[in-house]
This record gives C-alpha cells, sequence and structure tokens, in this order.
C-alpha cells in the first residue's frame, strides 16, 4: 500500500514538472503569519508563506521551489506567489501601517531587474509604498557570491524596499551580509530560539547578537517563538519583533489575524503597569530633531540645513516612519562647495539620491536602559546619537552628552533614596534587582527578606536611639558578611532588610546566614540590661495594645529561591511567596527558612 502511495506522488510530481506553473496556480495559496513588537502585542508586520504545494506531490515549499528551479519556471513561479501575496496584503485593513515579509530565493538574483519592476507595478496598482515591503534574504545559498547581489541590493534600496537577513545563525556569510550591507531587520534562526529561556549559551549567543545588531542600527526579529519562557527572555534580551506559534500560527484565512495580540502584554508583564525611572529619564532628554524622508529631494536637505544652521545632522526615515539611519552635512559639503556641485546633485542622469548619503546609526527601542543606550554608545565607533523608537517608528535621538546627564540624574536619584541611616538603597532598586535577577536565570538566585522580631517593645522600652543602634548593627553585619560580587544588600525600611544573592548555594547561603543571625543576636542582647538579659523578656506593649512579656530581639530571615533556567518577570508574585516564606521564618526555630520557588502546575 505504501509503495502504491510513493508511486502515485512520483507521477504526480513527473507530471508537475511538465505543467507545474499552470497547477500552482491552481492549488498554492498563500498564508500570513503575524510579527509583532515584543513590548507591545501590535502587529508590525506578516510574513507570506506558501500553503497548498503538498496537493501536486510536494511536501514542502522548498521542493516545489527547486522543482521549478530544475524545469526553468522559478521566476514565473515565485512572481506569481509574490503579486498574489500582494494583493492578498491590500486587502487587510490599514495594511499601509504593516509590513509584508517576502523570501528572496538566491537563484532570483540573475533575473532581479525583472522581478523589481514586476513587483513595483503591482505596488503602484495597489498603491503600497515599497518600504511596506522586506525582501527576507535566504541563506540557503550564499547570496554575496552571486555577482549580481550588490546592484540588486542597491536597486532595492534605492527603490525604498527594506531588507532582512532570514535564518540568522545556520546559513551561509550572515555576518558578511550584516557587516557589508545595509539590512533593516535579522531574523534569529528557531535554532537559537528553541529553549533560550533554559539554555545559558543560547541566551549568551541571542544577547550579543542583539546588541551587535542594535550598535548596527538593525532590528531583531525571533523566529519559532514557542513558549512563554521563550517568549519572556527574548524581550528581556532586547529583541524587537517576535512571530511564532506562540503569537499566531500562519493563515491563510484573512479573518483570523488581528491587529494585536495583548496576551503577550501580559506575559509576565508586572512592570509594565509604570514606567522605571530609566525611562522617564530618557524620554526627559529626548531631542526630537526634524527628519528627513529617503524619498524627499536633494534640495529639501539642503533647506533644511540652511533652516537649521546648528545642526549637523538629521535622521532619516522610510515611508512608514522607520529610522534608516542619518544624513550628514559632511557628506554634501564635497558638493556645496565645489562649482555646479548641487546642480550636479539635481541631475538624474548623476542619480544621487538622499538614500546615498545615509549613515548607519544605532537603534534602539524607548524602553531600553540606561545601562544598554551606554553599552551601545561604547561600541560605536564615532556615532552622533542613538536612533529611538516607540512602536517601532521614530521617537527622537539620545546624544552622548544626553546619555551622560541620564547616568548623572539616575545616580543622584539613586543617592536620594538610599536610607540615610544605613547607606543602603531602599525599594525601588530593591525592585530592580529582583526584576532583573528574575531574568537573568543562569544560576541559582536567592531573595533574603530579613524581619526583627519583637523588635517595637524593645524600641518604646529603650528608646529609638539604641532602635536606631540596632539597625545599624545589623547592617554593618551585612556588610561584613556580604561583600562580593553578585550580592545587592538593601533596606526596606525601620527593621526590614533585602539581600539578594546570584550565583550563590543553598549550602554556602545558609552557612553565611547562620553566622550573621548568630553574632546579631549575641551583639544586640548586649544592648539589654543585665536583668531583662538575664530574665531572657522585657514587658511592652504589642501592636494591639495590649501589655505583654516579649522575648529578646531577634532576625528572622525568609529566603526564597530561584532555580537556573527559571525566568519570571513578575516582581509582585515574587514578593508574594517572599511573604508567606518571612512568615514561617518567624514561626521556625531558628528564625531561617530557605523556599524554593516552584511554578503552578
Amino acid at each position: 500500500m505504501a509503495l502504491s502511495v510513493a508511486a502515485d506522488v512520483g507521477g504526480v510530481r513527473r507530471f508537475a514538472s511538465d505543467q507545474l506553473l499552470t497547477l500552482a496556480k491552481v492549488v498554492v495559496e498563500n498564508a500570513l503569519q503575524p510579527i509583532v513588537e515584543v513590548q507591545t502585542g501590535v502587529v508590525f508586520g506578516y510574513e507570506t508563506l506558501m500553503r497548498g504545494q503538498e496537493r501536486i506531490g510536494f511536501e514542502t515549499p522548498l521542493d516545489i521551489l527547486d522543482q521549478a528551479e530544475a524545469a526553468g519556471q522559478l521566476l514565473a513561479l515565485e512572481q506569481m506567489v509574490a503579486s498574489r501575496a500582494l494583493a492578498k496584503f491590500a486587502t487587510l485593513p490599514d495594511h499601509a501601517a504593516f509590513t509584508l515579509f517576502l523570501n528572496l530565493d538566491v537563484r532570483l538574483i540573475p533575473h532581479g531587474d525583472t522581478m523589481v519592476d514586476s513587483l513595483l507595478a503591482h505596488l503602484k496598482a495597489a498603491r503600497i509604498a515599497p518600504s511596506s515591503v522586506c525582501f527576507e534574504l535566504s541563506e540557503r545559498f550564499d547570496n554575496t557570491n552571486v555577482p549580481e547581489f550588490k546592484s540588486l541590493v542597491n536597486r532595492l534600496r534605492r527603490a525604498g524596499f527594506k531588507l532582512a537577513i532570514d535564518d540568522f545563525g545556520v546559513g551561509h556569510a550572515e555576518m558578511k551580509l550584516l557587516c557589508d550591507y545595509p539590512v533593516d531587520y535579522l531574523k534569529i534562526d528557531r535554532h537559537f530560539i528553541a529553549g533560550v529561556d533554559t539554555n545559558p549559551r543560547k541566551r549568551h549567543l541571542v544577547k550579543n547578537i542583539v546588541q551587535i545588531a542594535h550598535v548596527l542600527g538593525v532590528r531583531v526579529i525571533a523566529e519559532g517563538i514557542e513558549t512563554e519562557g521563550e517568549f519572556i527572555t527574548c524581550r528581556e534580551l532586547g529583541v524587537d519583533l517576535v512571530q511564532g506559534w506562540l503569537i499566531a500560527k500562519p493563515t491563510t484565512h484573512l479573518a483570523e489575524l488581528l491587529p494585536a495580540y495583548p496576551h503577550l502584554r501580559e506575559v509576565g508583564q508586572s512592570r509594565r503597569s509604570s514606567q522605571s525611572l530609566d525611562e522617564i529619564l530618557i524620554r526627559k532628554q529626548i531631542e526630537r530633531l526634524p527628519t528627513v524622508y529617503e524619498n524627499d529631494t536633494i534640495e529639501s536637505v539642503f533647506d533644511l540645513f540652511r533652516r537649521n544652521p546648528r545642526q549637523s545632522f538629521f535622521p532619516v526615515l522610510n515611508a512608514n516612519g522607520e529610522p534608516r539611519g542619518i544624513i550628514h552635512e559632511i557628506h554634501l559639503k564635497e558638493y556645496i562647495y565645489q562649482p555646479f556641485g548641487r546642480d550636479l546633485l539635481k541631475n538624474k542622469v548623476y542619480e544621487r539620491t538622499i538614500s546615498h548619503f545615509v549613515d548607519r546609526a544605532p537603534v534602539v527601542g524607548l524602553d531600553a536602559d540606561a545601562d544598554r543606550l551606554m553599552a551601545i554608545f561604547a561600541n560605536t565607533d564615532g556615532s552622533d546619537c542613538v536612533l529611538l523608537t516607540e512602536n517601532m517608528r521614530y521617537a527622537g535621538v539620545i546624544s552622548a552628552s544626553s546619555l551622560i546627564r541620564i547616568i548623572n540624574e539616575k545616580q543622584l536619584k539613586s543617592a536620594q533614596e538610599q536610607n540615610p541611616l544605613t547607606g543602603l538603597p531602599g525599594n525601588r532598586a530593591i525592585r530592580d534587582f529582583m526584576q532583573a535577577a528574575g531574568r537573568d536565570s543562569d544560576g541559582f538566585r536567592h531573595f533574603c527578606y530579613c524581619d526583627f522580631d519583637n523588635f517595637k517593645p524593645f524600641n518604646d522600652h529603650y528608646g529609638f536611639h539604641l532602635g536606631d543602634h540596632a539597625i545599624s548593627l545589623f547592617a554593618a553585619l551585612m556588610r561584613r558578611y556580604f561583600f562580593a560580587d553578585g550580592v545587592f544588600l538593601g533596606h526596606v525600611g525601620g527593621d526590614d532588610f533585602f539581600i539578594g544573592l546570584s550565583d550563590w548555594t543553598s549550602d554556602e547561603l545558609t552557612e553565611i546566614l547562620d553566622r550573621l543571625l548568630s553574632d546579631f543576636h549575641g551583639d544586640v542582647a548586649e544592648l539589654y540590661s543585665p536583668e531583662d538579659r538575664a530574665s531572657g523578656r522585657i514587658r511592652g506593649e504589642d501592636r494591639h495594645g495590649i501589655t505583654r512579656d516579649f522575648a529578646l530581639m531577634r532576625c528572622s530571615i525568609g529566603v526564597l529561591e530561584l532555580p537556573p533556567g527559571l525566568v519570571i518577570d513578575d516582581v509582585s508574585r515574587l514578593s508574594s511567596e517572599i511573604a508567606a516564606i518571612k512568615k514561617r521564618a518567624k514561626e521556625s526555630q531558628s528564625g531561617l527558612h530557605i523556599s524554593r520557588f516552584r511554578l503552578e502546575e
């Protein structure tokens, strides 16, 4: 039976070789898969994917493309698929706000002019701007070895099309493409995304790919997102856009497509309820410079520099409002100051457009923190600014001097929030540490909440001076025992403290905390009178005003342990867990309780 089925398929494929294009017109459909903004869940664009080829005996789209190439029909097939994709895309509500991602087969590069001419005609008929179309450069073959590749890329850029490197990390010459050609997007292959939340090596690679791309002015798309853990990790590593089954599967039915996928915004998004300190400071320093559109005339650029004589550069945007880079006056000076230079630029035969003068510049979203911006500047050779985006569109620029002001103001705010008695950072810093540690799942992380038992009756009986002395004493002991890298010490307020640690084992932590508690109990006992110390208790009022006996003061520490591989971005949930553990620590004989965080089944 299996042999007969295989024979039937083989017969269909042999027949299809002769009538491939005719049959493809009948059975092949275009499916669209959403590509969404990682911070908002709003759709940015759609990748078009071929479906239906199995009806004529081809298991995958690559199979039918290979057969079309062998039959000399690849160009015709790809033109048919692209024109249908554009027609379907044009029927979407507000399609001008989206980007359509089309795969460019390297074998079509020699026919690039024919392909582009046909595509531009379809775009003009559908009233779609070329900047709404992005060609994905497939890495099945080495594009850069095709002689016509450079000229095709130049023409696509001049026409306003966008370019993406597909399957980054598993194909040919990706770094060469990224280095030598003006690409807009980099799509990290699913191989590196699968399990990135539990694989430190993958996480390290993705983090550095994102950093390199942003320095070069390239936005990053993570392909094949299937789990919440993968999504959260990609978001926190700075990925700009995502696609995959967690968001939506490819579909041929336009009614199934949504303008946004709000469930993504809710995944681990406790921090998005309010702006971070970094974002507040960055927004204050944004310079909203006038912009140039890549399809503007050279004369309009001259006019812009003339009206803004103190400005040496301006951001360049595409028709969709996305940054392309900057245009700097230094590149125009050779034409301004030579005879007939400006006339030469206007000459259509000479064919110099704004795209010829665009310099790439770092591009990053407004949600980036100040440290990331500083790292980008540090890795950029002489850049005038970082281009900031909101919802992938131009939001303004940050200069080096503005970034210095941001860092200084952040340090000042942090100093202002330090507890005046202990000099330790307060609640905002504690929350920031918990958030950062929750996302960094390379090793064990421990959150220790320290709370004095019977502090109120001691403070009431002996006065706030000795109460403050007990608080200072504990802060000094914390500093004595926890001084290594990867340790965070905070003062929640009053007699409540926080210790955060990364890459410690439970045994190591337990040993140090036992010594901390022992020393504190011994030292704090000396603050009592000899009589109270001998009796082991004092008389006082509880929080309800009831007079009773209280044991001598001690400290209880509840410890929440996050295991390696666990990524959690919900600080409120972590705080709830810590509160329950703190209660168990107070009820324990030793005053120390360690509990591992467990995800709900």
